[in-house]
């Protein structure tokens, strides 16, 4: 009913009245009355836009061809100038934003892209603000929602993790071996002070084999120790007799 006077404005919208074609003032919202036949109302909605941009190629500055989707947010936030100074608002806030994605991934390495991305988001967004602030629009956030490599780079970055892992995974092996050299050096420092420490060490493998193998294991080592005893004793009991052989394991 604008033109019998009469319109509703919601809370959400602004209401822009032109009085033979020039602008007049800025209806709040309710019910707002006009003077019939010479003032017209344009209503201007005040709420978040989501506006997706569609995915496009774009050649990185390490001459990598990829494809890049975002998605903006932005608001009206003067109603005159969203209608005064552009004809379609959100046809131009969608161009200019393709625009400004494709020049900064443009002007961006591939590695960049990948790890600066809220970097590129904060960099879109300016130079979108500044832009279309003349409009009376404003952004709010841009982001970067879809990343699409070329099949051969994806190939290429799986095998550089790969060997990323294999590098790291030889690195600690090394280390532990590193480590486990130093302890059995030191145990074998204290083992050859103390040479039952070995029998014990002995005794301890003979209990975890029988454990894990029902078998009968034949381990000589007790066996050289018990004719090395009996050797020290013979010489000890009769010491004129040194000369004479004795038992050679």
């Amino acid at each position: 009913m604008p033109n019998l006077g009469v319109a509703i404005v919601r809370q959400y919208e602004r209401g822009v009245v032109f009085r033979l074609g020039e602008v007049h003032n800025v209806r709040e919202p309710g019910l707002r009355f006009m003077i019939p036949l010479v003032d017209r109302m344009r209503k201007v909605s005040l709420r978040t836009v989501t506006m997706p941009i569609p995915s496009q190629q774009i050649i990185t500055r390490d001459n990598v061809s990829i494809g890049v989707a975002a998605v903006a947010y932005y608001r009206r936030v003067d109603p005159v100038k969203s209608i005064v100074e552009i004809e379609n608002v959100e046809a131009a806030v969608g161009q200019i934003a393709q625009t400004t994605v494709r020049n900064v991934v443009g002007r961006s390495l591939l590695d960049q892209v990948l790890t600066d991305t809220e970097k590129l988001n904060e960099s879109i967004k300016l130079i979108l603000d500044r832009i279309t602030q003349q409009w009376g629009v404003f952004v709010l956030l841009v982001e970067l929602k879809d990343i699409e490599l070329p099949p051969t780079m994806q190939r290429a970055m799986a095998r550089q993790a790969e060997a990323e892992r294999e590098k790291r995974a030889k690195i600690i092996a090394a280390e532990g071996e590193a480590l486990s050299a130093g302890r059995l050096a030191e145990a074998a420092d204290v083992m050859a002070a103390h040479p039952i420490a070995l029998q014990l060490r002995n005794l301890q493998v003979l209990s975890e084999i029988a454990v894990e193998h029902n078998s009968t294991i034949v381990f000589p080592a007790q066996f050289l120790s018990s004719v090395s005893a009996v050797n020290r004793f013979v010489s000890e009991e009769h010491p004129e007799n040194a000369e004479a052989p004795t038992l050679v394991p």
